[in-house]
């Protein structure tokens, strides 16, 4: 039986005539690294020069002197992994309800000082691992071989995040006195949490283990896997990141975005590298996602290859930095891997993931056909869509425009590191749009899933300073809509038909292709990798449960699959493996506005009863010495009532609490936290039997 916790077709085509990702060969890193440092430099508008240039003070590489010249056993074909989405200024809005979920949202606020221990630093450096195996800088310990050699140690498996929800993705593997972490995510806010910006991991039980963790391994840079760097990479003594370049020039430009934040250690890796990380010996393999330089991982432990997938889908059709490295992951099925972690994201829907080869065809059908303008409308993260859609305007003679902070960040960073092609004269300024005829024009935007100040939103409420729907634009909705977005998303839609324009989505045509694997590709990725145990991870419990499914059907041992709830500890020994009853902290770690952590239950309960019933404050001034009222009480309602039309209603109440106040005693010190309780329960019931709703009674007693 499976064991479970009781409580939950791209079309190819030459790069000259289509353009397209190229990702360098590893014997060209070091000049590639100083070309990408160069092309940094010349980029406009956003400062990735800070990203990767060294000569600020405030930068600091990993330590070179830890790097060791030995070659790698892994396969090698040159290639590496990544991906990538930093923040997007039109986002920087905040909201008493809940709002669409989207990676847009996560951006801080430029204009605000976030609450941090960090100190004031710019994006930080990162270098080129050497080709070979790559030693994590760490502490002398004593006593830990012979531990092993004796098998007294256990390895432990710890979703720390990911495991109960779509987010906040984040994986501990511990082995004695060493720990790797593999991903520090975010969650977007369910819709019964008003006020919140996003969720992220709680690492109290890394607390008091920092000076065991031998580095972070990120598998690509979509907020749901980075974006809790900034918050809480100074709790765990700031190890060295590990990555792809693209992703940490992700990672360092969004750190930059942060005015508090402290500079990271970086250290860039290829497909071809291994890290060795105190006993573990971590590779990479290259995986498709809908943006470059996407990897998963392969663990060495002295217990056995423990495979992480990240995020990824199998598309055979993809090459390059978007590419899966197929060879790679056949080579693990002979390597007795013992647990393999796998994406659980699509498990629930059957057959095979769709190729980007019939999104090309589709995108360059509309580009031949728009009769006007064409307005994308995407992830600013989706750089991999993003090419695609450059390629079919620059097939038709269109000039393109980009639009969102986030968007051009990151066009701009993947443009300079190499992994997107785009023609000299392609992208101009949405203020020339005029100088061209209007069949001739592509504009690609945020706001596909319907965000209130995401750019396709501001343009559709003609709030946009220089772009207005016009009588024969399409605007094409170029990604699917998470759900809980549906209904913003269709107000978008039914306002853009409103104002003459043509509206193509997903569930029309195929212009977007899911970043995750479906049913049949994960049984075809098992059965490649032949796993001795099967962990689902990354999706809704049901989510989990599907994807062991998926490892029945491929031929996993029933009694080897482990559903984990979040924090849920896995153990392997020398004897096997155990799905354990024992949990480290998990709960939920706010970041509202300014603050980390300071948001409780408790906190969101009182925002979730204003939400619903609204608040009544009760407002009575009484003599100090006699008790006695000296005027009528006053009451002041917000979200419960408007008062004007419910006089009788509101004059009741202010009898209701005069007669409760006749028991007010000054000369007795109990009586003042006595009578406020007395008022907000007795109103509270009298309010409900006149209304059968339950604000939130506030008394406020004034003494003069």
């Amino acid at each position: 039986m499976i064991r479970t916790n009781n409580s939950r077709n791209f079309r190819p085509r030459s790069e000259a005539s289509r353009g397209g990702f190229k990702k360098p060969t590893h014997s060209d890193t070091s000049q590639t690294q100083i070309k990408n440092e160069a092309a940094l430099s010349r980029i406009n508008g956003i400062e990735t020069d800070q990203i990767l240039a060294p000569k600020d003070k405030n930068f600091r590489f990993a330590p070179k002197e830890n790097l060791n010249s030995a070659r790698s056993t892994r396969p090698s074909d040159g290639k590496s992994a990544g991906s990538a989405r930093p923040p997007r200024r039109e986002s920087n809005y905040r909201s008493g309800s809940a709002r669409p979920r989207t990676m847009e949202n996560a951006a801080p606020r430029r204009d605000t000082h976030y609450r941090s221990s960090a100190r004031p630093g710019r994006p930080q450096a990162h270098t080129p691992a050497k080709q070979g195996v790559a030693e994590a800088e760490q502490p002398k310990r004593e006593n830990v071989s012979r531990e092993i050699e004796t098998g007294e140690e256990k390895l432990k498996i710890m979703i720390m995040g990911g495991n109960e929800e779509v987010g906040r993705n984040m994986t501990v593997l511990e082995y004695g006195q060493d720990i790797i972490i593999i991903d520090l995510g975010l969650q977007f806010p369910e819709e019964d949490m008003p006020g919140i910006d996003y969720i992220i991991p709680n690492i109290e039980y890394l607390r008091d283990k920092v000076k065991n963790i031998r580095g972070v391994f990120i598998t690509h840079a979509h907020y749901d896997h980075i974006g809790a760097i900034p918050h809480l990479m100074d709790a765990l003594g700031s190890p060295t990141i590990y990555s792809s370049d693209l992703s940490l020039a992700i990672i360092g430009k969004r750190q930059g975005d942060y005015q508090n934040a402290s500079p990271l250690n970086m250290q860039a890796v290829s497909t071809n590298d291994v890290i060795k990380a105190g006993v573990f010996k971590v590779g990479f393999f290259g995986v498709s996602h809908n943006i470059p330089t996407s990897m998963g991982l392969v663990v060495d432990t002295p217990l056995g290859k423990i495979v992480h997938t990240g995020d990824f889908k199998i598309d055979l059709n993809e090459t390059g930095a978007t590419g899966t490295e197929i060879d790679k992951i056949k080579q693990l099925g002979q390597e007795n891997v013992l647990a393999l972690l796998a994406d659980s994201t699509n498990a629930s829907q059957s057959g095979h993931q769709l190729s980007e080869n019939e999104i090309q065809h589709n995108l360059d059908d509309i580009m031949k056909d728009a009769p006007g303008r064409v307005i994308m409308g995407t992830f600013a993260s989706l750089l991999g869509r993003i090419q695609q859609i450059i390629v079919a305007a620059e097939m038709f003679g269109k000039k393109v425009i980009i639009e969102g902070y986030s968007m051009k960040t990151n066009v701009e960073i993947a443009k300079a590191l190499g992994y997107l092609k785009i023609k000299k004269d392609t992208i101009i300024d949405v203020k020339h749009i005029d100088n061209y005829p209007k069949n001739k024009i592509l504009i690609v935007c945020t706001g596909a899933q319907g965000e209130d100040r995401a750019v396709l939103m501001r343009i559709a409420n003609r709030e946009h300073k220089s772009l207005k729907i016009e009588k024969g634009d399409t605007i094409v909705f170029s990604s699917s809509v998470i759900p809980g977005n549906e209904r913003s998303v269709q107000r978008l839609k039914d306002s853009l038909y409103r104002q003459g324009a043509e509206v193509i989505h997903y569930q029309m045509m195929d212009v977007h292709a899911g970043g995750h694997a479906k049913a049949e590709d994960l049984k075809f990725f098992i059965s490649l990798v032949k796993p001795k145990y099967f962990i689902p991870v990354e999706g809704h419990h049901s989510f989990l449960r599907l994807n062991a499914k998926n490892a029945l059907a491929a031929g996993v041992n029933p009694d080897n699959i482990f559903v984990a709830d979040n924090g849920q500890v896995i153990e392997f020994t020398k004897k096997g493996g155990v799905l354990t009853n024992k949990k480290v902290p998990t709960d939920y770690v706010f970041v509202d506005g300014l603050g980390v952590g300071d948001v409780s239950n408790i906190v969101l309960r009182d925002r979730q009863m204003m939400a619903e019933d609204g608040m009544i404050v009760v407002i009575a001034t009484i003599r100090a010495k006699t008790g006695e009222l000296v005027q009528n009480p006053d009451l002041i309602s917000r979200g419960f009532i408007y008062m004007k039309e419910n006089k009788k209603l509101v004059e009741d109440t202010r009898k209701k609490v005069k007669a409760l106040l006749k028991d007010y005693n000054p000369s007795n010190s109990t009586n003042d936290a006595y009578i406020k309780d007395k008022v907000r329960n007795e109103i509270g019931k009298f309010l409900f039997q006149h209304t059968e709703r339950r604000p939130m009674v506030l008394p406020v007693i004034i003494e003069v």
